[in-house]
C-alpha cells in the first residue's frame, strides 16, 4: 500500500503480479489467513490498489492487460495493512525503492 509512484519497477510489477495471484486464490476459495493476521493484505483493497498500481504502470509506459473483474470493487472488508510499517520496510530493504522516495520528495 505504498504510493505507487515511488516504487521501483520490481516492486510495481511485482505487487501487481501478487494482487492477481491473491485474487485468483481467493477465487478458488483457498484461505488467505496467515496474510490477513501478519497484516499484509487488504481483501477490500484488491480492486482500487490494481486499479492504482496499473494507473502507474501506464504512466511508465509500460503495457498492461490484466483486468480485475468489478466484482472485486465490493470485496469483504477483511484485513488491515500498516501503510507506515510498510514504507519503513520497503525503504530499509529497496536502496532503488529509497532512491525514488528522495527524488520525488526533492521535486
Amino acid at each position: 500500500m505504498v504510493n505507487p509512484r515511488i516504487m521501483c519497477r520490481q516492486h510495481l510489477l511485482g505487487e501487481h503480479v501478487e494482487i492477481h495471484m491473491f485474487i485468483g486464490t481467493l477465487s478458488r476459495g483457498k484461505s488467505v489467513k496467515g496474510y490477513l493476521e501478519k497484516g499484509l493484505l487488504e481483501v477490500h483493497s484488491l480492486y482500487s490498489r490494481h486499479e492504482e498500481l496499473v494507473e502507474e504502470m501506464k504512466r511508465r509506459g509500460y503495457i498492461h492487460r490484466s483486468d480485475v473483474d468489478e466484482k472485486w470493487r465490493t470485496a469483504e472488508k477483511l484485513g488491515v495493512i500498516d501503510r507506515k510499517k510498510s514504507l519503513k520496510e520497503l525503504v530499509r530493504r529497496c536502496p532503488r525503492c529509497k532512491r525514488r522516495i528522495s527524488e520525488c520528495r526533492a521535486s
